[in-house]
C-alpha cells in the first residue's frame, strides 16, 4: 500500500470513530471515548505503520478534546481537564509507537524465520550431495574389493590347474618322461580337484545370488573323511596355525553332498585363518548331539563376531565393520558364509555362530544328519525283541 493511502486510511479510521461517538450522542463520556478512540490507533498502529499512527493520533487527541467543548465553544473547563486531555495525546502517541514498533519485529522475526528456513534448506541440500558423494565412493571401494576377492578366490585353482598341466605337457615332450606315472596321476588328481574347487566356488556365486537350491547328492559319507579332506584342501591357508582335531569315536556316517560339505569346511578354515592371528590354534571338531545329527565345529583364538552381527553375517556382501585380514592379500567380500549357509541348508542342516568356550575367538557349528540307513538301523536294535537280536532270557 503507498505511503499516502496508508496516512488517509489512518485519519479516515478515526474520523470514522469520531462520527460514531457523536451518533451515540450525550451518553457517550471522556473516559468511553478515550477507549474507543485508543482502539483505533491501536489498529492503525498495526496495520498502517508508526507515522500513520502518530498522525491518527493527532487527529484523535482534537477529536477527544470535543468531550472538554463548553457550549459557549472550545473553551476547555478547569485545569484537571487539561490534564486529560495531555494525558490522552501522550497516550495516544506511545500506545501507536509501541503497536508499530510490535509490528515491525513481528515482520523481522517472519523475516529472520524465513532466512533460518532457506538456510537449513541449503545446509540440507549440502549435507544431500555430501552423502551422494560418500555413497558413490563406498560403492566403488565395494566394487573394488569384490573384484579383488574374486580374482584371488579363480586365481588360486587356475594357477594350480596350470602349473599341473604345464608339468604334464613338459613330461610327454621328452622322448624320457621326467615324471613318474605316480607323478603324473598327482597332477591329474590336483587338475581334477581344482576343477571341482573352480566348479563349486562358482556354483556358490549363483547359489548367493538366487533363492533356488543347487544340485545336491546326497550320500552317506564318514565325519572324518570331510575333515580329512577339507583340511587337504586349506593346507596352504593353515600352515602357520596349530590344527587340532577332536573327532568323537564310533561316529555314524553322515547323509550329505560331500563335496559341497568340504567346500564348507574350507570356507569356515579360509576365514579363521583371515582373522585369527597367526601361530594360534584352529579347532576341528566332530561329535554325536543325537542320534539322528552329528555337528562339525570350527573354532579360532581371533576377535570374534559380536553377538549382534552374528546373524548378519550370513547376509550377502555384509562384512563386519572394522574386520580386516592379517594378510592384506586376503580380501574378503561378504559371500563365504552365505554360501556355505546356502550348502548346509541345502543338505537339510544348519549353521550357527557362537563363542567357544574359552571365551575368546569364533565357534562355528554345522549341524548335519545322519545317513537314513544308520537310522534305520539303530531304530532297529532298539526295538527288537531279546529273541530277535539273538539273546536267551532266563
Amino acid at each position: 500500500m503507498s505511503p499516502f493511502r496508508r496516512y488517509f486510511f489512518a485519519i479516515a479510521s478515526v474520523a470514522l470513530a469520531i462520527v460514531v461517538l457523536e451518533l451515540l450522542g450525550p451518553t457517550v463520556n471522556g473516559a468511553a471515548a478515550a477507549q474507543v478512540l485508543l482502539l483505533v490507533l491501536i489498529i492503525d498502529a498495526r496495520f498502517y505503520g508508526t507515522g500513520p499512527a502518530i498522525v491518527a493520533s493527532l487527529c484523535a487527541a482534537v477529536g477527544f478534546e470535543r468531550y472538554f467543548v463548553t457550549p459557549s465553544g472550545f473553551n476547555v473547563g478547569d485545569s484537571s481537564d487539561w490534564a486529560a486531555l495531555a494525558a490522552f495525546i501522550i497516550m495516544a502517541v506511545v500506545v501507536g509507537e509501541l503497536a508499530s514498533s510490535a509490528e515491525r519485529r513481528a515482520r523481522e522475526a517472519q523475516a529472520g524465520r524465513q532466512e533460518v528456513a532457506r538456510l537449513y534448506q541449503e545446509l540440507q541440500a549440502a549435507f544431500d550431495r555430501a552423502s551422494e558423494v560418500e555413497a558413490a565412493r563406498r560403492s566403488e571401494q565395494v566394487k573394488a574389493g569384490l573384484l579383488d576377492a574374486l580374482t584371488h578366490n579363480l586365481r588360486t585353482p587356475l594357477t594350480a590347474i596350470k602349473a599341473s598341466v604345464t608339468a604334464l605337457i613338459g613330461a610327454h615332450a621328452h622322448s624320457q618322461p621326467t615324471l613318474s606315472r605316480e607323478g603324473q596321476h598327482e597332477l591329474l588328481e590336483v587338475i581334477d580337484e581344482e576343477s571341482d574347487r573352480l566348479n563349486r566356488f562358482i556354483e556358490g556365486l549363483s547359489a548367493a545370488g538366487s533363492d533356488s537350491p543347487q544340485s545336491i547328492n546326497l550320500r552317506a559319507v564318514a565325519a572324518a573323511d570331510i575333515v580329512r579332506a577339507g583340511l587337504a584342501r586349506a593346507e596352504t591357508l593353515t600352515r602357520d596355525y596349530r590344527v587340532a582335531l577332536d573327532i568323537a569315536e564310533a561316529l555314524p556316517p553322515l547323509s550329505v553332498d560331500a563335496p559341497s560339505m568340504v567346500e564348507v569346511l574350507y570356507i569356515l578354515l579360509d576365514n579363521a585363518s583371515k582373522y585369527a592371528p597367526p601361530g594360534s590354534t584352529i579347532t576341528v571338531s566332530v561329535a554325536q548331539t543325537d542320534e539322528h545329527h552329528v555337528v562339525l565345529s570350527v573354532s579360532d583364538e581371533g576377535p570374534g563376531i559380536p553377538s549382534e552381527a552374528r546373524e548378519r553375517v550370513f547376509e550377502k556382501f555384509f562384512r563386519v565393520p572394522g574386520r580386516e585380514s592379517h594378510d592384506p592379500r586376503r580380501k574378503g567380500i561378504g559371500l563365504g558364509l552365505p554360501i556355505a549357509r546356502s550348502l548346509v541348508e541345502a543338505q537339510g542342516g544348519r549353521i550357527s555362530i557362537d563363542t567357544p568356550p574359552s571365551g575368546t575367538g569364533t565357534l562355528v557349528q554345522v549341524t548335519v544328519p545322519v545317513s537314513l540307513a544308520t537310522r534305520i538301523n539303530l531304530e532297529s536294535v532298539r526295538t527288537a525283541t531279546p529273541a530277535a537280536a539273538g539273546l536267551t532270557v532266563n
